[in-house]
């Protein structure tokens, strides 16, 4: 079986060697596989907020996660309610061969304050901080923006988790590699994480240890608990923050910095990682893993290249061949967008891809 695939798909598509079976066929992706199915039992929690115009955008990020991930998926999607029906006739339809379920959610916040929590920076976009003491039966979750893309198994970030040492309770990317063009330590006027910042469009949570945690802050000498210091630290710095419910969490690992497990730029890779050049060297190595596409460009005409994937993840039909259908034409209209920064390094955006699919035959080809 492995000998006629090499024929028939790596060497037509990857241009791999023709003795690349043999006792090691595949041994990447058969040691991933074998390792992911003695723990298939284990179920990995996607959450995402959807207001406003977000629904094509949050069920093309779904569709990305679905198309690659090993394991069994929980969504939990919070969304207004008129976006409910919409998402359940949409998520019905998909063929979910029995590894996804989800769950919608109200929009809710905190009774006293909840007109200020909902308009803070975007509709609904604070509801995130409120996860741990919604979700209270969850013990780990995956955050994500509507504006995500993920190019490689859930699984993989999932496994960061794994990687907490015993005082971090969550994982986020940095805002910027390059401080020249950082926004956090040019302009903010409130305390952030790092050099410059953090990025909360992706971010991992061991949501029990979030619970359970005191947090250090400036507010006052005696540790609160995350349910206690969301609402004292809106009212010190609401002045000061642009980006909302980013800007308080950077505010909070400030002053908590043992707390937070940082993973690379291709985890949340983002226009300002190739507009002005290339400056997430993990995604030049090993391509790009989770695309975040905000300031709106998967819909206009701005960044070509990020619109390009999104295009390709939105408009793929479940069970179609993946080469044919998805990854040869989003190749060929990656390579029209090469008048751009980003265009020039477009075979980034394909690198993980790529690997991805190769994955996924392979898994196939064991008989998954």
């Amino acid at each position: 079986r492995c000998k006629n695939l090499s024929v028939s798909f790596w060497n037509s598509y990857w241009m791999l060697p023709s003795d690349v079976c043999g006792m090691n066929c595949f041994w990447e992706a058969a040691f991933r596989y074998d390792y992911m199915k003695a723990r298939s039992s284990e179920k990995m929690h996607l959450a995402v907020v959807a207001c406003g115009e977000r629904l094509e955008e949050t069920v093309t990020m779904l569709r990305s996660a679905i198309i690659f991930s090993i394991k069994p998926l929980q969504f939990h999607i919070f969304a207004e309610d008129q976006l409910h029906e919409r998402f359940k006739d949409i998520l019905d339809g998909f063929p979910y061969e029995g590894k996804v379920n989800y769950t919608l959610y109200p929009i809710t916040f905190p009774t006293e304050s909840a007109a200020e929590w909902k308009k803070l920076f975007k509709p609904c976009a604070s509801q995130r901080l409120f996860l741990p003491l919604i979700l209270k039966n969850v013990d780990s979750l995956l955050y994500v923006d509507t504006d995500i893309l993920f190019l490689r198994p859930v699984d993989d970030i999932w496994s960061f988790l794994g990687k907490f040492n015993a005082t971090q309770i969550a994982a986020m990317a940095p805002e910027h590699e390059e401080p020249r063009i950082g926004w956090y330590n040019r302009f903010a006027r409130h305390p952030y994480y790092g050099a410059t910042g953090i990025n909360s469009g992706v971010m991992l949570m061991n949501m029990t240890r979030i619970r359970r945690k005191y947090f250090k802050n400036d507010m006052t000498s005696v540790r609160l608990q995350w349910g206690e210091i969301l609402m004292p630290l809106l009212k010190k710095y609401k002045l000061n923050i642009t980006w909302g419910d980013q800007d308080l969490l950077n505010i909070m690992f400030f002053h908590n910095p043992e707390s937070l497990y940082v993973f690379p730029c291709q985890w949340n890779y983002r226009p300002d990682h190739c507009i002005y050049g290339s400056n997430c060297k993990e995604a030049e190595e090993e391509g790009i893993f989770i695309l975040h596409g905000n300031r709106g460009v998967y819909h206009d005409d701005k960044q070509p290249t990020f619109r390009a994937v999104y295009e390709a993840i939105k408009n793929y039909s479940f069970g179609d061949d993946l080469v044919h259908s998805l990854l040869q034409p989003l190749e060929l209209e990656l390579q029209k967008t090469m008048h751009t920064y980003c265009g020039r390094v477009y075979k980034v955006f394909i690198k993980q891809l790529t690997k991805s699919i190769r994955d996924l035959y392979a898994r196939r080809s064991r008989g998954r």
